[in-house]
């Protein structure tokens, strides 16, 4: 009888002899789940964010270790989500840790087939001079019928729903100011 295990390590026994009849507590736990600890544990510190993939708004914990990021969960503080997240949310660390995700400004000169890194600034002096060229060369001051409408119809906004709700609301004041018509969200759609 040596090579047999006793029926009082068994979770099932020990849920049903030691009180514990839902098995969530101690008949629950092994040795070695009790020897484990969360990977959270290390965090040097928790900061509160929000899901950047859609419009809902759930609450996530980010923690920090080292200034990196080693885990994102649910906010079990939250409103809106109380702890859970979606496929997406809780895949939101793949969004800031990937290894293969750009960190240059990447720039495909016309008729060029590669593409080559250029410095930020140089990328918002192209962005804003074609929006300014679009926006001028498409520019509506008014209707036939003398109305005063001040739109272009040169440029258009679809907002990814990697954007969080503050950044699409200034996207939209932006290119309204701008004179856009059509401004819209991926999220939404």
């Amino acid at each position: 009888m040596s090579g047999r295990r006793s029926s009082g390590g068994w979770p099932v026994w020990r849920q049903f002899t030691g009180g514990d009849l839902l098995g969530r507590g101690a008949a629950a736990q092994s040795r070695r789940s009790l020897e484990i600890t969360p990977r959270i544990a290390s965090a040097d510190k928790v900061v509160k964010s929000v899901c950047p993939y859609c419009a809902v708004g759930c609450g996530q914990n980010v923690f920090v270790k080292d200034g990196k990021v080693i885990q994102i969960e649910g906010d079990p503080d939250s409103p809106v989500s109380r702890g859970r997240l979606c496929p997406k949310g809780s895949a939101s660390k793949q969004l800031v840790t990937n290894p293969g995700r750009p960190e240059t400004v990447l720039y495909r000169r016309p008729h060029a087939a590669e593409w080559e890194p250029i410095s930020l600034d140089e990328a918002m002096e192209k962005v804003a001079d074609r929006v300014l060229e679009a926006r001028d060369r498409f520019w509506q001051q008014e209707t036939d019928d003398c109305t005063r409408v001040r739109r272009t119809s040169g440029f258009a906004s679809l907002g990814g729903a990697t954007l969080d709700n503050e950044e699409n609301y200034l996207m939209k004041k932006l290119y309204t100011a701008l004179g856009a018509l059509e401004v819209e969200n991926q999220a939404r759609i």
